[in-house]
C-alpha cells in the first residue's frame, strides 16, 4: 500500500543541512513510502486579513497537499534556541480554519545544526507546537544531526551511519504508523 508524505524544511538556504537530511529520508523510506518536499520559500508571512479574504494561492496547495497525504516529515534547523522562523510560519498558515489539517495527523520530526545539541531545543519547541495542533508526533527514534558540516558530503548526502540508521528507523516507524491508523479508522 502507498503512503504519501509531506515534507517541510525549515532552512531555505540552498546547501540546507536539514534539506539535505529530507532528501536523506527520501532515500531511506520504505517500499510504497512517496516524500514530497514543499519549497517555503514563496509563502507570505502570515497575515490573518489576507486569510481571511482567501489563502494566497501558495499557501492553499499547501494546505491540499496536507489535506491528502498520510503523514508529515518536518526537518527543524535551529535558531536561536527555537524552531526556525520559515517552519512556524508554514505552521500558521496551515493552522487556520477551515478545518484542523494538523489534527491526528502521524507527524516525524527531524533536525541537524551546526552546533553540538542537533537542534534538539529547536525540535523541542516543534514538538511542543505540533502537540497543541493535535498532530500525533512520533517521538521516538530521536533524528538530531549534531555538527551537520562533517556529517554531509559537498553533494549532500547524508554520510554518518549511525544517523542513516536512526532515520531510516524513523521513516519505517512512521509507516507502521500510518498503517495502524488506517486499520484504526477502517474499524
Amino acid at each position: 500500500m502507498s503512503i504519501s508524505v509531506v515534507a517541510l524544511s525549515g532552512s531555505l538556504r540552498k546547501k540546507s543541512f536539514n534539506t539535505w537530511l529530507l532528501n536523506a529520508a527520501i532515500e531511506l523510506a520504505p517500499a510504497g513510502m512517496s516524500i514530497e518536499i514543499v519549497d517555503l520559500a514563496p509563502f507570505p508571512l502570515y497575515d490573518d486579513d489576507v486569510r481571511l479574504v482567501a489563502y494566497p494561492p501558495v499557501v492553499q496547495a499547501l494546505r491540499d497537499k496536507i489535506a491528502a497525504a498520510d503523514a508529515l516529515l518536518l526537518a527543524s534547523p535551529e535558531y536561536n534556541y527555537s524552531v526556525s522562523g520559515v517552519l512556524k510560519n508554514a505552521i500558521d498558515w496551515v493552522s487556520r480554519p477551515p478545518g484542523a489539517l494538523f489534527a491526528g495527523k502521524p507527524t516525524a520530526i527531524i533536525g541537524a545544526a551546526t552546533g553540538l545539541f542537533g537542534s534538539i531545543r529547536g525540535q523541542n519547541h516543534l514538538r511542543a507546537i505540533m502537540a497543541g495542533l493535535d498532530a500525533a508526533v512520533l517521538h521516538k527514534p530521536e533524528v538530531m544531526v549534531a555538527q551537520a558540516a562533517a556529517k554531509f558530503d559537498e553533494a549532500g548526502k547524508f554520510t554518518d551511519e549511525a544517523g542513516r540508521k536512526l532515520l531510516g528507523e524513523l521513516m519505517a516507524k512512521l509507516a507502521v504508523t500510518v498503517e495502524k491508523e488506517r486499520k484504526h479508522a477502517a474499524g
